[in-house]
């Protein structure tokens, strides 16, 4: 089931590598909804939106990818503050 709840975060000093090479991000966005290519029915959906028009890196995850990922960024968060 969708859940229309999106969330969107700005982005501060970040880049993405799309179609013409690295690109400032300026923007990310979060939602849980139907895939466009994922094979499962509703992914966890990110698309980091850079600065110049058209500049866009998608990605659909599994929920499990998702809380994996999600664990993965904390981890690695925490021990950079460290550092």
């Amino acid at each position: 089931m969708c859940t229309y709840s999106t969330e969107k975060v700005a982005l501060a000093r970040s880049s993405g590598k799309t179609r013409d090479g690295w690109q400032p991000m300026s923007q990310a966005t979060v939602y849980y909804d139907h895939p466009v290519h994922a094979p499962d029915a509703h992914t966890v959906n990110i698309d980091f939106l850079g600065r110049e028009p058209g500049s866009r890196v998608a990605v659909e995850l599994s929920l499990e990818s998702a809380r994996e990922l999600l664990a993965a960024l904390e981890v690695t968060v925490e021990r950079a503050k460290h550092h």
